[in-house]
């Protein structure tokens, strides 16, 4: 009689393990998206900060062979400047959001 006993305690042990292993591979695999979805938003950021950049190296260009004012283009230099740090704000803001999610081993 103990020895069936001991035999369905443990298996009632092994069925509770089993579910716990299969939990925890299920909690890792979403871990895994998660880290999947983090670099796709790195790599969004980085190309939407390229991108800006590249634009408003076209606009300077533009900018320096229109036949604006000196005082016209000076506004609109800073104005650019201004766009160029707000950018670079923003996606500092992101980078570090993303690098901020905690994400466990």
């Amino acid at each position: 009689m103990g020895l069936s006993s001991d035999y369905e305690q443990r298996k009632k042990l092994n069925k509770i393990r089993e579910s716990v292993n299969n939990r925890v591979k299920d909690v890792r695999e979403h871990f895994a998206k998660i880290e999947k979805v983090k670099v796709e938003a790195l790599k969004k950021t980085e190309e939407m900060k390229r991108s800006a950049e590249n634009d408003l190296r076209k606009l300077e260009e533009d900018l320096a062979k229109s036949g604006l004012t000196p005082e016209l283009k000076k506004t609109l230099e800073a104005d650019i400047n201004a766009l160029r740090k707000e950018i670079e704000d923003k996606s500092s803001e992101l980078r570090t959001r993303l690098y901020g999610t905690v994400i466990p081993p």
